[in-house]
């Protein structure tokens, strides 16, 4: 049985975008897109908050990549840190429930709509920016 490759960007086919599910998205593109800093997202990975679900870093010279899926998950900490929700309580689902039947409304203060349209905006931005620089 075959290694499995991770998943990175996937080349066009017959001249049709990858859609952002199909990306895989390194440290830096990430940051850009969700609009945190590399010590964020590298401590809230080292913690378990947000783990790349592509490829996990395995040493010095490897890289984590990132799914869409995990970039929704980032953008969501990011919006429930920035509305005053503490790191603490955004760790767990749990937590989060729990908030959310105790009256505070968190789901209220992340409007998921919101959040997939700024992330679509930032994967269209950066897939255009790497084309700019490939010339193409």
């Amino acid at each position: 049985m075959a290694a499995s490759k991770p998943r990175t960007e996937q080349p066009m086919l017959d001249g049709m975008e990858p859609t952002p599910r199909e990306l895989g998205f390194r440290g830096p593109q990430v940051c850009s897109i969700v609009g945190i800093t590399y010590r964020q997202l590298d401590y809230w990975a080292r913690t378990d908050l947000v783990r790349p679900s592509i490829a996990d870093a395995k040493g010095s010279g490897t890289q984590r990549t990132y799914s869409f899926q995990d970039l929704v998950r980032l953008k969501v900490v990011k919006s429930l840190l920035d509305a005053g929700v503490k790191l603490q309580t955004a760790r767990t689902d749990d937590a989060l429930i729990d908030l959310v039947r105790r009256g505070q409304g968190v789901l209220n203060i992340v409007p998921l709509g919101h959040v997939m349209e700024e992330l679509h905006a930032g994967v269209r931005e950066h897939v255009t920016d790497q084309r700019a620089a490939q010339g193409g």
